[in-house]
């Protein structure tokens, strides 16, 4: 039996090794129990982004808890995670599942898991539904048409579904009046929904690729090279450039010039939209690895801030329970107040875009009217492939305190809320965490300057590394 356990964003392995239809078959069975548990007579919103064997993934899902007496919810076609999480608040359908590895390579594929809400299950929840995967699962013989004929399976069309939500907040005809946006899809699943609501947008990797490129559809600079050249041969045409990831939850940005804007830049211009140009008042949740920038925002416009551990399950709980005007990850996943508790990386495009279109500002100089109130930041992260005896060894030596600087930079303070995050001189700090979906040992850091914080992460690498 293979152990299944889900981490920061739901279970995710590799095709045809985990990632089995017997075993989407064992978690579905576990999901529609811990339905059932909830109400006699349940119903799950399902789909599947572009990755290899969403088809059939969720097929096996969709017969699973059909023969369990859960009815599906479900949309012809590919998904993106937001308009699976959309749907289950207009349905009002008891949870949702999408058939997604994110961001992860394309050799992996996953399986989340939408509260009732929209946004992710808390971790109490998830963790009932790990104890409920049983050992084996059967895969029903009955066909997906039997299912339809018993009226256990509804068909709607969730991309109109998204398409008239998105319209009751954006001005759509304005935003494309003075702005064209340059999208990069990353063969993921926005590659419909995005020229859809804006038309006169110049695409790239739009098309059905499921083996994105054999590059993993991550929205980070180092992946989005092409694009970033793109945007700088169209200088003068083009307002900004948007990329998502592969089920489109995630968000970066390039600006007119094709400067490269990472999540914590995103997130400090949708504060300032929020609470300076909308006035909208709440908290700001963020994740663990987040800039300290968004902090001194927070202060500086007397909002209050709140720091989670790293996983967005745990900032959609903070919005459930209080008025969350912002919430966030350094990974590109953001949602904010008057939408579902749920990353929407095309969402958060249509925001800036709004508030370019509204300040008649590019997105270059709104992001100096940002330097302007907390300084002039770089952000970078690198992921180390490492044998698992040597990254258990680093994460036991963060443990026991045994670094008091990397290099040159001396530690000032340490934070261990998850991972640990070593605070040093003039604003920088550099962060040690695993990762929580990949074999990897991830190293965050910042500073005023790229030089610097490239130095960091280098002295940093050094030590860990020896």
């Amino acid at each position: 039996m293979t152990a299944i356990k889900f981490g920061t964003d739901g279970w995710r392995a590799i095709i045809a090794q985990e990632f089995t239809t017997d075993n989407v078959a064992r978690v579905t069975v576990a999901t529609a129990k811990w339905l059932l548990e909830r109400t006699k007579t349940p119903s799950v919103v399902i789909g599947h982004d572009c990755r290899f064997g969403g088809t059939l993934f969720v097929e096996t899902a969709t017969k699973v808890f059909c023969e369990m007496g859960v009815k599906v919810i479900m949309h012809k076609g590919f998904v993106t995670t937001p308009m699976i999480s959309l749907a289950v608040v207009e349905t009002k359908a008891t949870a949702g599942v999408v058939i997604t590895a994110s961001h992860n390579p394309p050799s992996y594929n996953g399986y989340k898991l939408k509260d009732y809400f929209g946004g992710p299950a808390a971790p109490n929840e998830i963790a009932k539904v790990e104890t409920m995967i049983p050992a084996t699962a059967t895969i029903p013989a009955t066909s997906i048409a039997d299912y339809e004929k018993q009226g256990l399976i509804e068909y709607v069309d969730m991309e109109l579904m998204y398409e008239n939500h998105v319209k009751k907040t954006f001005d759509l005809a304005a935003i494309m009046q003075k702005n064209v946006l340059a999208y990069d899809g990353m063969y993921g699943a926005g590659q419909r929904m995005l020229p859809r609501l804006l038309p006169n947008s110049l695409l790239m990797h739009c098309t059905p690729n499921p083996g994105f490129m054999g590059q993993a559809p991550e929205p980070l600079e180092r992946n989005t090279l092409e694009f970033q050249k793109f945007i700088k041969e169209n200088k003068g045409k083009v307002a900004a450039g948007l990329v998502t990831d592969g089920d489109a939850d995630r968000i970066a940005m390039y600006d007119e010039l094709g400067n490269f804007l990472d999540a914590h830049h995103i997130l400090l211009l949708l504060i300032y939209y929020a609470s300076q140009f909308k006035h909208m008042k709440g908290k700001v949740v963020v994740a663990f690895s987040a800039s300290d920038k968004i902090k001194k925002m927070c202060n500086i416009y007397g909002i209050p801030y709140e720091v989670t551990k790293i996983g967005f399950k745990y900032i959609a709980e903070k919005m459930m329970t209080e008025d969350v005007l912002v919430g966030g990850e350094e990974s590109g996943g953001i949602a904010v107040k008057g939408h579902i508790p749920e990353r929407d990386g095309i969402w958060d495009g249509l925001l800036l875009l709004d508030l370019m279109t509204k300040t008649g500002k590019t997105l270059s100089q709104l992001v100096e009217d940002i330097y302007a109130v907390v300084g002039r930041f770089v952000f970078e992260r690198n992921d180390l492939h490492l044998d698992e005896t040597l990254k258990q060894q680093i994460i036991a030596n963060c443990k026991a305190g045994k670094y008091s600087s990397f290099g040159k930079y001396k530690i000032e303070r340490v934070e261990d809320i998850d991972g640990y995050k070593y605070h040093l001189p003039d604003e920088c700090w550099v962060m040690i965490r695993p990762s929580g979906t990949e074999p990897l040992l991830r190293i965050y850091a910042e500073a005023p300057t790229k030089e610097m914080v490239l130095d960091i992460l280098e002295e940093t690498k050094k030590l860990l590394l020896g």
